[in-house]
């Protein structure tokens, strides 16, 4: 990869040009030729790709490639909105050799920990100030660089730290010199007062001191071995480990891994009961799965379901509808949005189901087609997913709930209508007298939002075939919770508008609340929401709703909720639900807080003390440096929503500190999400997005921790994090 070499770029079926690639020497850059003139030279970095798909994967190979050439072809697929980069090899070796290549190279930036990343990030910054390449630092190159790492320092405070590290007094700074100024640069105050505060002996952290700072401060429960094994794994210092020592390197290391982390490394595989029935659990699920954009003319896509997938998303939605050719097609109705193929959708669901998480998926059918391409729609549903689709009850007698996550292991359910009950699937003699069923409200409530709509139908024709495959998932009309109670299968769930779920579980949730523990409720965005934006998540999950489904396609503080709220049991797409949500005898409400099991008050006290290596948003101004602030965004019950945050600090996305202290009364600390958000201050316009972090606040851990940073769409920002103290501690 280093050596490079031809690949062809695909773009269209004319468009079709051959390119050198080639891995820069940083391994963290690819570079390819271009032949526009403005732009001969093009790079992209190895930590903008999402993935790398091997063979005709992608919608525009698999449109403009031949079978024929399956293995010598593979996609770059980008993070963010940027076009997959889409090639052909001349051969299946030289596919597999970049496959494999680029694979590892991803992995290997993906697993570097967070120090490591930060030396990375802070020496292609240096390599870009280096601007003769001369592998020396003028004082000139010294202020560029310092803007490139976000940092505005005045002129003499600049050449200050220029002759502090020029030894030689010759001008620029190299080898050993550029070493001191790093030393300087990255020095942590923060972390010097931590480590000498529990260095105890003869200046250094022994394994007891190291022991103490983890009951303290840290608040774990582990023992003098614990305390052993963090020394064996992060002191770099062989002297210092054979004394059981652990030096500032060493505990500065500890504190970037995942040990120092903020998020409970337990939580970071499946570490919940998965053997409660389906209902007992919150579902990551999307609405609208197949748009890349918005609602009206955006594109729809395979490329939306794969990603929605990778996330773990485990409810995707399928608007179906009467295509050319007799065959299905997948798009928002009544709109200008683009088709794809029913067919094609199954397969690249079939592919990428199971890829992050093993747990079942759900189909949810917004079915508007004839009987016949129902047909075609089951068949295509049977012959792709084989025997991973659910086509009966498990176990041999009609079951009186709805089974597990665990039991569903690599199983796809279908929501949708159907013509009869459950208990004609143990019999043979399944006739059907009626072959129409009342429309899905979600499609009813589409045409009512008056997108050109045609007269409104209240019953549809259903094909037994397609209604055969709907198992667990039966599609019924909500009629209030008692009619629910008295009538309603375990089986049988209903859809909400946002609009109609937010009032029930205002002035209903513990009715809302009971429904929820037998019976699955999926939430869904109004039909105004045109632009793809979202709803507000967090009340339908205090009431239990499951299956709240989002716009992922869309970038959103909404969506920052739910990749946090789905971040424990292993990104599995599947949280347990509080028990006060489980069991009949709950009488809980979020709204008037009465006395209960599920009242917990706490006190969650949080320090930020400060951020490192926040990164520029505006790379085309050299002088453009952020004035970052933090905000501490709790979202739960509404007595537990409220937010604090610290003053802006000019000029510096570096290092900056703020040492600011803050308390929050916490009533349902099982329902409560934590949200950091770091934004650039602007007094004259909304504040920009710099990086968040949203996890569930019982996933949090105690003592000093370092915060990830994502972006907008919920990729991590390599460097960048934040440094706080934690304290959830019981209410007195």
């Amino acid at each position: 990869m280093l050596v490079g070499g031809e690949l062809i770029k695909i773009r269209s079926n004319s468009w079709k040009k051959n390119r050198f690639y080639k891995l820069q020497e940083d391994c963290k850059t690819m570079w390819h030729e271009s032949h526009k003139a403005f732009r001969s030279n093009q790079t992209f970095s190895i930590d903008d790709i999402d993935s790398v798909r091997k063979g005709r994967q992608s919608e525009g190979l698999h449109k403009y490639t031949d079978a024929s050439v399956e293995d010598q072809c593979f996609s770059i697929i980008f993070k963010g909105r940027k076009k997959n980069l889409d090639l052909m090899a001349a051969n299946k070796d030289e596919a597999k050799q970049w496959v494999s290549g680029l694979e590892k190279v991803i992995s290997n930036m993906r697993n570097l920990s967070r120090q490591q990343k930060s030396e990375h990030w802070i020496f292609s910054c240096m390599r870009k100030a280096d601007k003769n390449e001369d592998n020396k630092m003028t004082l000139k190159e010294l202020k560029h660089f310092l803007r490139q790492i976000n940092i505005e320092v005045d002129d003499s405070y600049a050449e200050e730290l220029f002759n502090k590290c020029d030894k030689s007094r010759s001008g620029s700074l190299e080898g050993s010199e550029i070493k001191h100024f790093y030393d300087l640069l990255t020095y942590r105050e923060e972390i010097d007062v931590i480590y000498e505060k529990y260095a105890q002996t003869a200046g250094r952290i022994s394994v007891r001191d190291l022991l103490n700072f983890l009951l303290n401060e840290q608040r774990e429960q582990v023992g003098m071995a614990d305390a052993l094994k963090l020394i064996e794994k992060y002191e770099l210092d062989e002297t210092a480990k054979q004394k059981q020592h652990m030096t500032k390197d060493g505990f500065l290391m500890y504190l970037n891994h995942e040990e120092g982390s903020i998020l409970n490394p337990a939580h970071k595989s499946v570490c919940q009961d998965m053997t409660q029935p389906l209902n007992h659990y919150y579902i990551s699920s999307s609405h609208n799965t197949y748009l890349m954009e918005d609602q009206l003319k955006g594109p729809s896509s395979t490329e939306a379901y794969i990603r929605a997938l990778m996330k773990s998303c485990r409810c995707v939605e399928l608007d179906c509808w009467d295509g050319a050719n007799g065959e299905p097609v997948i798009y928002h109705g009544y709109t200008l949005t683009s088709k794809v193929l029913f067919r094609d959708v199954i397969k690249a669901i079939k592919e990428y189901a199971f890829r992050t998480s093993e747990y079942p998926v759900i189909l949810s059918l917004e079915n508007h087609c004839s009987v016949e391409q129902q047909k075609l729609m089951a068949h295509h549903m049977i012959s792709i997913l084989g025997d991973a689709l659910l086509t009966r009850p498990l176990g041999d007698t009609m079951p009186s709930s709805l089974p597990s996550p665990e039991e569903l292991k690599g199983r796809f359910l279908i929501k949708g209508k159907r013509l009869n009950k459950l208990d004609a699937a143990f019999n043979n003699n399944n006739v059907i007298e009626n072959d129409s069923v009342s429309e899905e409200d979600e499609a009813a409530d589409s045409k009512e939002n008056g997108q050109k709509a045609k007269a409104k139908k209240s019953k549809i024709k259903l094909a037994q075939e397609l209604s055969d495959l709907v198992i667990y998932c039966k599609s019924v009309h909500y009629n209030g919770f008692e009619h629910a109670k008295d009538n309603q299968a375990f089986y049988e769930m209903s859809s909400f508008k946002e609009s109609k779920a937010a009032n029930l579980a205002e002035t209903s949730a513990t009715a809302y609340i009971h429904h929820n523990m037998d019976k699955l409720s999926r939430i869904y965005p109004a039909g105004s929401r045109t632009d793809s934006s979202n709803y507000n998540p967090v009340p339908m999950w205090n009431a239990g709703c499951q299956i709240v489904a989002l716009n992922f396609q869309t970038p959103s503080k909404e969506m920052d909720l739910n990749q946090g709220r789905f971040l424990p049991n292993g990104m599995c797409g599947y949280i347990l639900k509080p028990e006060f949500q489980r069991h009949l005898a709950s009488q809980f409400d979020p709204i008037t807080l009465s006395k209960g099991p599920w009242l917990k008050r706490k006190i969650f006290h949080v320090m930020v003390i400060s951020a490192q290596q926040l990164p520029k948003l505006n790379k085309d101004k050299q002088k453009s440096i952020v004035d970052p602030l933090v905000r501490v965004e709790l979202y739960g019950v509404p007595a537990d929503t409220t937010s604090k945050q610290t003053h802006s600090i000019d000029n510096n996305g570096f290092n900056p500190m703020w040492n600011e202290n803050f308390q929050f009364d916490i009533h349902v600390p099982e329902l409560v999400m934590v949200r950091f958000v770091v934004e650039d201050y602007d007094s004259t316009s909304q504040n920009d997005l710099i990086g968040q972090y949203c996890l569930p606040l019982t996933s949090v851990q105690n003592g000093y921790r370092h915060v990830p940073l994502l972006t907008k769409r919920g990729d991590v920002i390599c460097s960048a994090g934040l440094f706080l103290h934690l304290m959830l501690l019981d209410a007195q």
